[in-house]
């Protein structure tokens, strides 16, 4: 199994009570302990509003974070997960991250989806179209990113994005071009997507029959467009956190729990704190947190995505997860 962790952004509400002009010091801090250990990647959402509700605590943009990890590291590869289509031009968006790929030396993945947090969407101006027409956007702009990166023009007179001759120079370092990483398990249409571009797929949250039942739809979907469903690795999101003991874990979670009180208030606190105690989480000691993923990679998981919510504040439990999970696995 491959391994990536994200950098806490603030998104997810994981910067509270540390002053904005620290927090570039510690996504920096991070994401450098991260290239100095076993983890392939690194990753960060592509958000503009808090979850689990709106807020005005911080949420940094995420292509202004892959530029400057880009700068600042210098092994691990830079993803986000994932870049929602609709919020760049996606000749822009093939432009910028051509450009992220040349700072960091060919260490650029490509995470896109169609998006989906309706509140952002209307608050930046984007309107929030149908299902549908997200997924015409993103079916387009993955082509014309394709193209951008192969051949350095891009050309699509579409229903959703017209581009003319778009010059996307100089290419992305990496043959081919960036990898594509088709985030989602819509059936009908993501899946598909993910069959004739992607490199990656993730899908299920870390939960296992999700994660199985989509795992045989992108079979199918590759079957019907002629590709081999092997050449596509399966990675997935999981929400983590280890601890030597079940007591510690749990008082973990307490930390936490208490930490998004004053902001969440005591219910949405709780109900939050829910997320890490549902089947698609890897919460515990390492050894149930290797079973977990064992489990996962005996169904076919190539790549965990591992978000650590106590990233910005205490790293021991990241270095724990690095000592006695990652070796078993790897």
């Amino acid at each position: 199994m491959r391994f990536g962790m994200f950098v806490p952004q603030g998104w997810r509400h994981d910067l509270l009570d540390i002053e904005p002009e620290q927090q570039w010091a510690v996504m920096q801090s991070v994401a450098a302990n991260a290239d100095d250990g076993p983890w392939e990647s690194i990753w960060v959402y592509d958000h503009f509003h808090t979850v689990p509700v709106p807020s005005e605590q911080a949420t940094h943009e995420a292509w202004t974070l892959m530029a400057a990890f880009a700068a600042a590291t210098s092994r691990v590869r830079l993803g986000q997960m994932c870049t929602c289509m609709s919020y760049r031009n996606p000749a822009y968006l093939a432009k910028v991250a051509a450009t992220v790929d040349i700072i960091s030396g060919g260490r650029t993945e490509m995470g896109i989806g169609g998006g989906w947090y309706e509140h952002e969407w209307r608050a930046y101006g984007y309107g929030f179209p149908e299902v549908r027409d997200r997924l015409g956007r993103l079916r387009e702009g993955v082509e014309i990113m394709h193209q951008a990166w192969t051949t350095g023009t891009a050309t699509l007179d579409g229903k959703h994005y017209q581009v003319d001759g778009a010059i996307v120079r100089p290419l992305p370092l990496q043959e081919g071009g960036i990898p594509l990483w088709v985030a989602g398990g819509g059936e009908k249409v993501t899946l598909k997507i993910a069959a004739q571009y992607a490199q990656y797929t993730n899908f299920g949250g870390g939960d296992i029959e999700l994660f199985r039942e989509k795992s045989d739809v992108l079979r199918q979907r590759c079957d019907e467009v002629g590709r081999d469903y092997d050449s596509i690795v399966r990675s997935t999101n999981i929400n983590t956190v280890v601890a030597s003991t079940e007591a510690e874990v749990q008082e973990r979670l307490d930390r936490l729990e208490q930490r998004w009180t004053p902001h969440l208030g005591a219910e949405g606190a709780a109900k939050y704190v829910q997320e890490y105690r549902t089947a698609g989480a890897a919460v515990g000691t390492p050894e149930q947190v290797v079973e977990k993923l064992q489990t996962l990679a005996d169904a076919g998981l190539g790549y965990s995505i591992h978000y650590f919510p106590e990233a910005a504040y205490d790293l021991s439990g990241i270095e724990l997860f690095e000592r006695e999970v990652v070796p078993h696995l790897r």
